[in-house]
């Protein structure tokens, strides 16, 4: 017994030294020498003159009808308020806000309600999702124009040229960033986004 007992103490000995060796240090320095290596992930985004002005990562409110906005937020867009708002689908609640936003969408774009996709009035899991379907980035193209006094062509441009395709050209759905299609924006019309 005593044989078996200090063979699987020896066991655990190795298998522990191997773990140390292959998570402990090899996993570390691997992914620091892939961060050395891989060109920097800044999701800071900047305007004309070079100052932060918010991340691509993470939705911001906008004020006024020159920009496009975003999907709903449950915790308006705070990141330490982020999640979702947990009502089951069925709720009186939900039910409410979603058509009192789908009331609000089609008055300020001028719009069919029925033509308004669901992401335009269904807030994401986290409440800070920064990207919109093209669609309703497209249904936004009309009054962002006219607003800023921008073609339709051009302000079509900026939503196809932050729009992001699926993973693989199938893993997900196609995207729109609208923190980035806003800071374009902004830079292109010489403005500033008004964030909260």
């Amino acid at each position: 017994m005593l044989a078996q007992l200090s063979r699987q103490t020896f066991t655990g000995l190795r298998a522990l030294l191997v773990f140390t060796l292959v998570l402990g240090l090899a996993y570390p320095l691997t992914m620091v020498l892939i961060a050395t290596v891989v060109p920097s992930q800044d999701s800071a985004l900047r305007n004309a003159e070079g100052e932060v002005v918010g991340s691509a990562l993470m939705a911001q409110p906008v004020t006024g009808d020159e920009w496009f906005y975003p999907r709903p937020s449950a915790g308006d867009y705070d990141g330490l308020a982020s999640g979702a708002s947990n009502l089951a689908v069925t709720n009186p609640d939900l039910v409410d806000a979603i058509a009192a936003r789908r009331a609000d969408i089609a008055v300020r774009e001028d719009v069919d309600p029925e033509d308004i996709p669901a992401d335009a009035v269904t807030a994401s899991a986290s409440g800070l999702d920064p990207e919109i379907s093209p669609e309703y980035a497209r249904l936004q193209v009309a009054r962002v124009a006219r607003e800023t006094g921008l073609s339709e062509e051009d302000v079509t441009t900026m939503v196809e040229d932050n729009t992001q395709q699926p993973l693989l050209g199938f893993i997900g759905e196609p995207r729109v960033n609208v923190v980035t299609l806003n800071n374009e924006l902004a830079n292109n019309a010489d403005a500033r986004v008004d964030v909260n």
